[in-house]
């Protein structure tokens, strides 16, 4: 019964890449997002997106709850409909802000970490990193349960290749780690809950945070870079390099690595804050 569900999902899908391709990036995204305002709000899970929009703005009315939802469903519609053309939107829809800061770390030929979470299109960061310095990047990634899905996606999110990607597991630490030894960029999304990792607060409530790009930036003593992806319209972007988060003291000693998460998820709080209907709602973030 599973795997008739997953050929159906994946055919579903192929056929709606196949017409998204078809349209070109800016009318497949305005499609996706009329999809996904049109059916995702009906559906079960947003209630999932509802009790987390609460505990983050307890004050928050019924009508802004709304507007919020709608707009995450819009711009997760648009982010399946924007698969096919990730190439062309770092290439031609995507601005950047704070170049010099990665024109400083490709010109010292470091590796780096780029971390991110779940805004806006989040597949754009590395991707661009890849299109627009050409610049090696790998990335990791939570596979989806359908395989077949899981191969579409790769196609798109990799360019057939051209980019590195690694599943979160166990058996891709011995890649990641190659990949910070080769002086390769890194890019991890930093806000899905993760039970094997560490309690930091975020929102003022405990999260089960994985520490693991703390971790590999102070063993390889390279910048930890945060990335701000926003959606300015339609499938037009804007990446924000902020500068690296601290990851030593005055003496060169590590500073513990809560504090180090405590930086970057002050970061999402105020990413979240400014744009929450860009982010993603439906994770099980927190510990409850």
């Amino acid at each position: 019964m599973k795997a008739f569900r997953y050929f159906f999902e994946a055919l579903l899908l192929q056929t709606l890449f196949w017409l998204f391709k078809i349209l070109g990036p800016e009318k497949s995204s305005a499609l996706g997002g009329w999809i996904g305002r049109s059916i995702g709000p009906r559906l079960a899970t947003s209630r999932k997106a509802r009790r987390n929009l609460l505990s983050v703005f307890p004050a928050m009315s019924k009508e802004e709850q709304d507007r919020i939802i709608t707009g995450m469903w819009d711009n997760l519609g648009r982010v399946i409909a924007e698969y096919p053309h990730l190439e062309t939107i770092s290439l031609s829809f995507t601005e950047i802000e704070n170049d010099p800061i990665l024109q400083d770390i490709i010109a010292n030929k470091t590796g780096a970490v780029f971390i991110g979470g779940h805004f806006a299109n989040w597949e754009i960061p590395c991707i661009t990193m890849l299109t627009r310095y050409d610049h090696d990047i790998a990335l990791t990634y939570r596979a989806p349960n359908n395989p077949w899905v899981e191969k579409m996606l790769q196609k798109s999110r990799t360019l057939n290749g051209r980019l590195k990607a690694f599943p979160k597991s166990q058996d891709s630490g011995r890649h990641i780690l190659q990949t910070l030894k080769n002086k390769t960029f890194l890019g991890i999304l930093i806000d899905q809950k993760y039970n094997e990792g560490m309690e930091t607060p975020f929102f003022g409530r405990p999260a089960m945070t994985n520490p693991v790009f703390v971790h590999l930036a102070q063993k390889y003593n390279c910048p930890l870079i945060p990335v701000q992806t926003q959606r300015l319209e339609r499938c037009h972007f804007k990446l924000t390099l902020h500068p690296p988060l601290k990851l030593f003291d005055e003496k060169g000693v590590a500073l513990p690595v809560e504090d180090v998460i405590t930086q970057a998820h002050t970061l999402l709080e105020d990413w979240v804050s400014q744009k929450p209907e860009q982010w993603l709602w439906l994770h099980r973030r927190w510990k409850d």
